[in-house]
């Protein structure tokens, strides 16, 4: 807890899967993936890493002049680089730019942030590929994004930074360890309480047989008792009636 952060400052795959970054085992195969990649920086991108900017969600039909056109609102930009597919050469979605200034990187960094631009709300980060240790990209089961959907939920980043974790006490250990015996010999006592319970049971229920059937022989007595009664009544209505 001592060195929690809600932005992670050395990047793993495992932590990053994980809401709060305590996880001890993978929850889904991107992970795995992300665990056993061997990730290094393309060398031929060049710029100053730290000036640079990450521009995501864009829309695909957004060019470099539209972007300039935005971004230079913030400072004096040295380079744009919209990725863009090798094949197709369609724009991936995605950009970096590289400020002059760390002052306006800062400033760009602060309030693009979800700006719209061609009906698209960005997202804005610095640049993580050379300058977080330990960097895997979402390619490879890595990064910071994804969404509910598609079950590659990341945690760590500007995006979904992680939650703090819950302090949990000490009784855990000794609820699943010492007491672990104690539960045990709790459970057999239990077993041998239960088999006495039955025995007094029965023994009570044999007591009370004899009550009962002594309430019922009193019952029909006393039925006999009033049926006579009755009939003794009517033999002295019909009497009077003669």
């Amino acid at each position: 807890m001592a060195d929690w952060a809600p932005i992670a400052k050395e990047y793993d795959p495992l932590k990053a899967g994980s809401i709060d970054g305590t996880d001890e085992e993978p929850h889904d195969r991107a992970i795995w993936r992300a665990m056993l990649a061997r990730y290094v920086p393309n060398k031929g991108v060049t710029g100053d890493a730290h000036l640079t900017l990450f521009v995501a969600r864009l829309n695909l039909q957004t060019t470099e002049e539209k972007l300039k056109e935005v971004f230079s609102r913030y400072g004096d930009i040295r380079k744009i680089r919209l990725v863009r597919d090798l094949v197709t050469g369609f724009s991936k979605g995605y950009a970096f730019i590289e400020y002059k200034e760390e002052r306006a990187l800062l400033k760009a960094h602060r309030d693009a942030n979800r700006l719209v631009i061609d009906q698209h709300e960005i997202f804005v980060d610095f640049e993580l590929e050379r300058t977080l240790k330990g960097w895997i990209p979402r390619r490879l089961g890595g990064g910071f994004g994804g969404k509910k959907e598609s079950g590659q939920l990341r945690f760590g980043g500007r995006d979904r930074p992680f939650r703090k974790p819950i302090n949990l006490p000490n009784m855990k250990n000794d609820f699943y360890g010492e007491g672990s015996s104690e539960k045990r010999s709790w459970s057999r006592e239990g077993t041998r309480d239960w088999r006495t319970r039955d025995r007094d049971h029965e023994r009570s229920r044999d007591k009370r047989w004899p009550e009962r059937e002594r309430s019922w022989a009193w019952g029909d007595s006393e039925r006999e008792r009033d049926s006579k009664e009755e009939r003794s009544r009517g033999r002295e209505r019909k009497d009077r009636d003669r």
